[in-house]
């Protein structure tokens, strides 16, 4: 592992014919498929430790602290509830449940570091350097984000974890608050409530910006049902640790303008993630980067503004910030390099799914968006309300199970967006995004049989119009 002090520009025999500047996802894709295909490669990887200390091995946020650990908390808690339903089932089981945060924590780590073992020992050549330089034909700038701590609030860096921390943590976070509505931010929450954890949701404006807001909506009401607490159109101010050692946080609403406080165990930002672009002396190069954002400038087969240099995934401006849209294209990135394809990565509909206490996946255009590209009379919005047959026997609440097909309205009603809140929303929305890739129209969903009885099923049963203004609860078996 290590830094990179500055990338420079380089005539005569490279050492190298490609170097990976990042260790995740992306970056062990692009190397792994170069090296595949006959090149020399290096990957420099660093992890700068988190201001809480939380460090980790190689392989990123997915695997270190993001998309792993996050699935197997959420399906921590899922458990949870399948325990509440099962005594519905007829399962007999004695005295109250109650979860050990620790025995999760110790699995779920080890897990990870297995996945750390693995993608060490199968990676292209690591150089073990202390300080040195490399030579190669082309660069490739992987380096990916990291979570902001908020500026200018008082206590927050101090007193304050992140999702580098969350997942590392060898004692329960107890009451906790959450600051930010990003998907990361509604994923914690929702898994910590799941656990039975006190847990607010501090929202500033909006839940999910970027997705679907009819959606969001239905994501959050359920998470209130389940127990998550909400402050809307709140702000914190300042976090001071009381000599209790509990964390005092001070915010105002914006709604009144009045001043709140209340104590926690533990504060999570979640308010966004920054590009880790610093390090590495881009100005330098006059590589371009986005004022706003600090990401990379990138064409469309990932180049950036200076010759052999490229970059992708999460720190490429306007690209989906998600594992396998890096991982492919990486993959792509690589075999191009090589001289072995000239197929450029596709970052229209990809799918993608929100591990919320009850899923969300998506694929293609929210409403508003295929409102805005195609005008409100232009589109056609087929929903539908419908409840999970495993809801039934547990009397659980499927007010928020919801099915929403938006497309063309004119010609053969191309789909532009799918979207679906229930169980097990990213297998059901991943079998869905293969139409998209194949110009999936409404009447090949209404060609598609269903497999009864199923949650995706109701998908290719959906005929009830936005627009009729009828009632969309799917009635039946």
């Amino acid at each position: 592992t290590m830094t990179v002090d500055s990338v420079t520009l380089y005539q005569g025999k490279f050492d190298y014919d490609l170097v990976v500047i990042g260790g995740g996802s992306g970056g062990l894709a692009c190397s792994k498929e170069a090296a595949q295909l006959g090149q020399k490669v290096a990957v420099l990887d660093y992890v700068e430790p988190s201001v809480r200390g939380t460090k980790w091995g190689l392989g990123g946020t997915c695997v270190n602290v993001g998309c792993i650990p996050k699935k197997l908390m959420h399906q921590t808690a899922l458990l949870g509830t399948a325990v509440k339903d099962a005594k519905k089932y007829g399962w007999q089981i004695p005295g109250p449940v109650c979860h050990d945060w620790a025995t999760m924590a110790e699995a779920v780590q080890n897990h990870v570091r297995s996945l750390n073992w693995g993608h060490r020992a199968i990676t292209s050549h690591f150089p073990p350097l202390i300080q040195t330089i490399l030579t190669a034909k082309n660069i490739v700038i992987a380096t990916g984000g990291r979570p902001k701590y908020p500026a200018n609030i008082p206590g927050a860096m101090e007193h304050g974890i992140t999702s580098d921390d969350i997942f590392w943590l060898k004692k329960s976070p107890g009451k906790t608050l959450v600051v930010g509505a990003s998907y990361v931010a509604l994923e914690c929450a929702g898994f910590l409530t799941g656990i039975g954890l006190d847990t607010t949701v501090m929202v500033r404006s909006i839940a999910l910006r970027g997705f679907d807001q009819q959606m969001a909506g239905l994501v959050t009401d359920y998470m209130e049902a389940y127990g998550t607490k909400f402050a809307w159109k709140c702000v914190p101010q300042r976090v001071d640790k009381l000599s209790s050692g509990a964390l005092q946080v001070t915010w105002t609403d914006t709604k009144t303008g009045s001043e709140h406080k209340d104590t926690y165990d533990s504060v999570l930002w979640a308010v966004g993630r920054a590009p880790e672009t610093k390090a590495l002396g881009l100005d330098k190069l006059g590589l371009q980067l986005n004022k706003e954002t600090g990401k990379v400038v990138l064409g469309a087969d990932e180049s950036t503004s200076v010759p052999n240099i490229y970059a992708f995934g999460d720190i490429g401006e306007g690209r989906p910030e998600l594992t396998p849209t890096a991982i492919k294209a990486g993959k792509l990135l690589a075999r191009r390099l090589a001289g072995q394809s000239t197929e450029l990565m596709n970052y229209d509909n990809v799918p993608t799914t929100v591990f919320t206490p009850l899923e969300y996946g998506c694929v293609g255009l929210s409403e508003e968006e295929a409102e805005k590209r195609h005008g409100k009379d232009s589109i056609e919005v087929y929903h539908a309300f419908y409840k999970p047959l495993e809801f039934t026997v547990a009397e659980r609440d499927a007010s928020q199970c919801y099915i929403k097909v938006v497309c063309e309205r004119g010609g053969d009603q191309r789909i532009l967006g799918l979207h679906f809140t229930g169980p097990n929303a990213g297998e059901v929305t991943q079998g869905f995004a293969l139409g998209f890739q194949c110009g999936a129209t409404y009447s090949h969903l209404l060609q598609t049989v269903g497999i009864h009885p199923t949650c995706a099923e109701e998908v290719v049963k959906v005929n009830i119009t936005k627009r009729s203004g009828l009632d969309a609860t799917v009635t039946g078996c």
